[in-house]
């Protein structure tokens, strides 16, 4: 098929590209490196290394809930790398299909596998005795305290990650994320931002039954965009399809390929996280019948 046939162009050439993937790259699919993305990413990885090392020397981590949270953290970080700074980034920028899969990673697997490693504490260790007192004042103020307590709750968390993932694929806003790198920045940046407070919610401040419906409406609702798209009868995204034809494909057959992996793989993500919380829901309550009796 000669979708896989683009696929196997990501393991073709490693020459390190600078700045953003819309840059003329005439040599293939490359790594890029643009500062933004680079610089935080090692900030982030340095603090949670520092961090994790001062808190295992302070307390027990027992059952391997240590190493656990570091594998989470590591493989979220490694995938959020490889979706930003790969060669999966540089085709993205030339194609919608691997554009869809670089913000699936980015929103279904990064994310959750961030909130699950609950890197914060991390972070916060990572400074020096006064940042730490001046962040935890900080982070325990009203005002602070308040916005978490808000956006962390289900319906607004939810809301929240539905209206980035909509407002960012209306076609106008899209194409011009394709065009104008700022955009493009702050496009992954609240992609990112609103899937960790939609996984958190889910993971670490919903009761399990209403985390299912949660992901279930974000299947529901994140299908419908990816059947829009992959039914619409023309090309919406005209910037976003504009090099299609150099890749084998017309812009609508790229556009429609976007859709079915928003539609379809991704659902599945959601609905599988969604199955494993009503599991996980209805052994509690039966555990919780079982005490009762």
């Amino acid at each position: 098929m000669r979708e896989m046939i683009v696929f196997l162009t990501i393991v073709v050439a490693s020459n390190p590209a600078w700045a953003h993937g819309t840059d003329a790259h005439s040599d293939g699919a490359t790594w890029t490196f643009d500062p933004w993305i680079v610089v935080p990413l090692a900030i982030m990885a340095i603090a949670y290394g520092v961090g994790s090392v001062k808190i295992s020397s302070r307390a027990a981590h027992g059952n391997g809930a240590f190493a656990l949270r570091l594998g989470f953290f590591i493989s979220g970080w490694a995938t959020l790398a490889a979706a930003l700074t790969s060669p999966l980034h540089w085709l993205g920028e030339h194609l919608f299909t691997f554009h869809m899969i670089e913000h699936e990673v980015v929103m279904a697997v990064s994310a959750p596998l961030f909130a699950l490693s609950r890197p914060v504490s991390a972070f916060v260790w990572a400074l020096p005795r006064h940042g730490r007192y001046i962040v935890g004042t900080a982070m325990n103020s009203a005002v602070m305290r308040g916005i978490w307590g808000w956006s962390t709750r289900g319906q607004n968390a939810t809301l929240l990650h539905g209206v980035a993932i909509w407002a960012w694929h209306l076609p106008w806003l899209f194409d011009a994320s394709v065009t104008d790198i700022s955009l493009h920045r702050l496009q992954h940046l609240s992609f990112l931002i609103t899937a960790l407070v939609f996984w958190w919610s889910i993971l670490w401040r919903c009761s399990r039954g209403v985390a299912a419906w949660h992901l279930f409406v974000t299947m529901i609702h994140t299908g419908i965009l990816g059947a829009l798209m992959a039914l619409a009868p023309r090309v919406l995204y005209l910037a976003q399809t504009a090099d299609a034809k150099a890749w084998g494909l017309t812009p609508l057959e790229d556009q429609q390929l976007a859709g079915m992996l928003m539609w379809v793989p991704t659902g599945t993500v959601y609905a599988g996280a969604a199955l494993t919380m009503l599991g996980m829901w209805i052994n509690g309550s039966g555990l919780k019948g079982v005490a009762n009796v």
